[in-house]
Parts: C-alpha cells; structure tokens; sequence
C-alpha cells in the first residue's frame, strides 16, 4: 500500500475502532511507532496535542501525518480522522430526517428528558454520597435550586452561570 492511503487507513481505522480519546492514542501507538515515528516523536506528538487547545486527536493526527509526510501527509491524516464520525453523523441526521414526523419519535425525545435528568440525579448522589460533611447540604441547596429555576423557567445561560459561580465559590 503506498504511504498516502496507509497513512489514510490508519486514520480512517483508529476512528472507527476507538472513541477518539484516550483509547486512540494506544492504537495509534501500535500503527504509527515502528513504521512512521520513534516512541519520542510519539510522546512529544502526545504531549504537544495535550498542551495545545482544541482536539487532542485531530492534533495527533495532524502531527502523525506531517512527520510522516510533511503537509499534504497532515492534510490526509486529517482527513481520515474526520471522514468516519461526519459519515455517520450525516447518515443519522438522514435517517432522523426521514422519522421526525413519525409520532413514536416525538413520544422517545419527550421520554428521554425524565430519564436523563433522573441519570443526572443519581450520579450527583453517587458523586455527593461518597464525599460526606457539608456536600450533603450543598447537593440539597444545588437540588433545591435546581426545581426553583425550572418552576420560574430560568433562561439556561443564566443557569449555568450561576453553577459556575456557585462551583468556584463551594468547590475551591
């Protein structure tokens, strides 16, 4: 296989095989070490990625790709990483498409927000339950608040920026 499509391939594979997080990185250490870079090119292409703001595995990719290829290989790398989550984002927004009239999906979406909101619940209990102390009244007045700005429809941003305050001010 020439260098282009291996290059291509191994983008396209460790997308498809991984979540993209931290789990790539490990594959993308299997596929890329002996042929393309040395084990140090690797951990600085990881510790650059890491430092740098955005996506880590975008990062990777294009850093994998110019060592391995210079520009155009970077280009490519990239766009083996983004090819497969837009193809199966374009191939769900088609079949929603094709279903948003269907009642049964108004019925699924409307169900789904109990059920999140009840997994939101149970996991800040699990979080708040472990820690002890004042977390217990902390969760309460985080709960308490959080019924008071649904009841009064409290605009989301406005939300989020008061938990945030609250977050810095309770959790320092």
């Amino acid at each position: 296989m020439n260098g282009w499509l291996r290059l291509f391939w191994m983008f396209i594979k460790v997308n498809l095989l991984t979540t993209s997080g931290p789990a790539s990185v490990g594959l993308l250490y299997k596929e890329a070490v002996p042929s393309l870079l040395s084990e140090g090119e690797f951990v600085e292409a990881v510790g650059f990625s890491s430092v740098l703001p955005g996506s880590d595995a975008l990062q990777l990719a294009m850093f994998v790709g110019y060592a391995a290829r210079g520009v155009p290989g970077a280009l490519t790398a990239l766009l083996g990483s983004i090819l497969p989550p837009t193809v199966l984002m374009l191939g769900v927004i088609t079949i929603l498409q094709r279903l948003r009239g269907e009642a049964w999906v108004g019925n699924f979406v409307r169900g789904l927000a109990p059920a999140v909101a009840a997994l939101m619940a149970l996991v800040a209990w699990q979080v708040f339950r472990g820690e002890g102390g004042g977390r217990v009244q902390i969760s309460i007045i985080i709960a308490v608040s959080s019924i008071a700005a649904l009841l009064m429809k409290a605009p989301s941003a406005l939300v989020l920026l008061a938990a945030g305050i609250a977050g810095m001010v309770f959790f320092r």
